[in-house]
């Protein structure tokens, strides 16, 4: 996507957060990724989130590192993630403008970080291995471009290469209201709840149906290596 495709994500939805009620039933990939992230926190001096949005989790994993520095290449994203660390507690975190596709626009020095990790941010973070330290870790999680993620990883020398994938778990929800709430707060999707995607909404949510409960399946991959 452009970057002016994320700008106008960030005016539309001021930026990924969401308001909808569910329950998620199953291992989550989501949840794993994150207790991942923590663990690896914890021994790391210097990390960097690529592709950190509009930093609501950036904040949320700083309470577990020593320095975190997240990265996008949405200004608009960007605005939204200062705005929310000015109202945090964090002191070890900063937000800066970064993108992967022009490293004359790409801020950081070789080997500036032991840890890197990518919450479906940009897959093409793996063509920037020269600023992870050797034997330092990156990780990520995606529901796309499995294939690609593995292709970049070994292109680029990557060791230790895991892939897990996380199929089985499901987001229920209450009613069609939340449903439609959580489906509209995706990026790129339009508000379903407005009459003209009526007809498409309501096909959506009979092909969601399982054992007269309204569910949404969450497929997901995390994959982890290590820098040789």
């Amino acid at each position: 996507m452009s970057k002016e495709w994320y700008d106008m994500i960030a005016l539309k939805n001021k930026g990924y957060r969401s308001n909808a009620i569910y329950t998620v039933e199953g291992l989550s990939g989501e949840n794993v990724f994150e207790s991942k992230v923590i663990e690896l926190l914890k021994e790391s001096s210097k990390a960097l989130d690529a592709g950190c949005g509009d930093g609501e989790f950036t904040i949320k994993m700083s309470q577990y590192g020593n320095h975190v520095v997240g990265f996008d290449n949405s200004k608009e994203l960007l605005k939204i993630a200062n705005e929310q660390l000015e109202k945090s507690n964090a002191k070890n975190l900063e937000f800066v403008y970064g993108w992967t596709k022009d490293e004359s626009q790409f801020p950081f020095k070789d080997e500036e970080f032991d840890l890197i990790f990518c919450r479906r941010g940009p897959t093409s973070i793996l063509n920037h291995s020269r600023i992870l330290k050797s034997k330092g870790t990156i990780i990520g999680i995606h529901s796309a471009e499995r294939s690609r993620v593995e292709e970049r990883l070994k292109e680029n020398k990557f060791t230790e290469i895991e892939i897990e994938v996380f199929d089985k778990a499901i987001a229920i929800f209450p009613n069609e209201e939340e449903f439609i709430k959580f489906l509209s707060a995706f990026p790129g999707n339009p508000d379903y709840s407005l009459p003209e995607y009526s007809k498409i909404i309501n096909q959506i949510i009979q092909e969601n149906i399982m054992d007269n409960r309204l569910i949404y399946k969450q497929w997901r991959y995390v994959w982890k290596a290590r820098k040789v």
